[in-house]
């Protein structure tokens, strides 16, 4: 298989969505569609990159690197928010591919770490250490909706 990666456009996000859809039963249809609305705005945002893995015209990967400013990390974080592969090419070469340009792309945008949830898989964990991740400990989120909601 030979991938071709580049920036999505808005006519992509169609493909992204059921690649997504097949690629991870845990997304339920409210999920998608609130991924679409998000997944288009991410194409004209400066501060995140949308990419597509191409195999001739089938799209066959997705990643999403979404950057934040952090004083704790003394510049810009990069954040591997979304990383999903046809199902059946991972073993090719598609997930590697995408990493690398999420690396490239991060770096090149001033980030001084890039950062992303543990996978679940030990094979996919192997695929992202020997891009240069290393566990680093769990993270703790706030969900902002339900923290305005206590804060009244």
């Amino acid at each position: 298989m030979e991938v071709q990666l580049r920036d999505a456009r808005l006519t992509d996000i169609d493909r992204v969505l059921g690649l997504i859809e097949r690629a991870d039963s845990r997304w339920t249809a409210e999920g998608l569609n609130s991924a679409a609305e998000v997944l288009r705005q991410m194409v004209y945002l400066p501060n995140t990159t949308l990419l597509v893995a191409l195999d001739g015209r089938n799209l066959v990967g997705v990643a999403v690197l979404a950057l934040r400013p952090s004083v704790i990390s003394g510049g810009l974080v990069g954040t591997v928010d979304l990383l999903s592969a046809e199902p059946g090419s991972e073993d090719e070469g598609v997930i590697e591919a995408m990493l690398h340009e999420l690396i490239r792309s991060a770096r090149n945008k001033g980030c001084v770490v890039l950062e992303g949830a543990i996978p679940t898989e030990p094979s996919e964990l192997s695929r992202w250490e020997a891009a240069g991740f290393a566990e680093a400990g769990p993270r703790l989120s706030c969900p902002l909706v339900r923290a305005a909601a206590l804060s009244r």
